[in-house]
């Protein structure tokens, strides 16, 4: 499936273009030996092992990923990731924002796959739909039928049935569309409840409940969103961190490694960028 024959003799990580929306980071790597340190991130991350076995602790266990499953790892959840053996691991992942699968699901609970991994082969099909094509980006209706499926595969694979739950979307969804009117302006919650319409404390439970995340670290990734593309356009550390809402270039390294297991530089060698201090 991989187009990269440089992969058993240093990691790599390659980004496949995306649609017009952007919403929906695919990526493919290769790592010898250990990859990421333990994190959180407040997206989904969904993928499949190629060659290798792919380990990592997830919520309290040892995890090992071999070709033919599917890996999914709920939002805000600490993870790892390592090679299991000798050989390393050759993966394929997508990271999926919990709004994408709401917009779906109509405002359900989210699909919480237990053990992070899953033989279910109506969800590993879902997912290879999505990771095809590394090289460029999916037709946008295309993208939108394959999330729609996954959503539901994920849905089944979850093990429970959809219900009905005392919460309002619409006053969450309001909040999160906000946010995102500013990403570097100091929002606290007392303003997302004036302007969602919900008290703060309602608000910040459903906002957990449906996108998995609660409202700050929402917006911190966010940011952290904004400082990869501008280490990418080029910026240094220090003005990308300033630009993006972060007090200083410490804060937001600080935040980086928490969300992504990895320095800001260790994330630009690993895209063959250079980077200004």
């Amino acid at each position: 499936m991989s187009k990269h024959p440089k992969d058993r003799r240093r990691d790599w990580i390659h980004h496949a273009p995306g649609t017009n929306a952007n919403r929906l980071e695919r990526i493919e790597a290769y790592f010898a030996g250990n990859a990421y340190a333990m994190h959180r991130h407040d997206t989904y991350a969904i993928g499949t092992t190629l060659s290798g076995v792919q380990s990592f602790r997830y919520r309290g266990s040892e995890c090992h990923s071999l070709p033919g499953g599917t890996i999914v790892l709920h939002p805000d959840e600490a993870h790892d990731g390592q090679a299991g053996t000798g050989d390393g691991f050759h993966y394929r992942m997508i990271y999926v924002e919990p709004a994408l699968i709401q917009q779906i699901l109509g405002g359900q609970p989210l699909p919480f796959v237990k053990h992070g991994l899953s033989a279910d082969p109506r969800l590993h099909a879902a997912t290879l739909a999505l990771l095809q094509r590394m090289d460029g980006p999916m037709d946008a209706l295309e993208e939108q039928d394959a999330l729609f499926d996954l959503a539901h595969a994920m849905q089944v694979a979850s093990g429970k049935p959809a219900r009905s739950q005392r919460f309002d979307y619409l006053a969450a969804e309001r909040a999160r569309e906000y946010m995102h009117s500013d990403i570097t302006d100091n929002i606290n919650l007392e303003e997302l409840a004036a302007h969602s319409g919900r008290d703060r404390w309602s608000l910040s439970r459903d906002f957990r409940l449906l996108f998995g995340t609660s409202p700050y670290r929402y917006l911190t990734m966010r940011r952290l969103d904004l400082v990869k593309k501008l280490l990418m356009d080029g910026y240094s550390l220090v003005d990308a961190a300033l630009t993006a809402g972060f007090t200083d270039q410490s804060h937001m390294t600080k935040h980086f490694g928490k969300a992504f297991g990895l320095t800001p530089l260790h994330w630009l060698k690993m895209h063959g960028t250079k980077i200004r201090r």
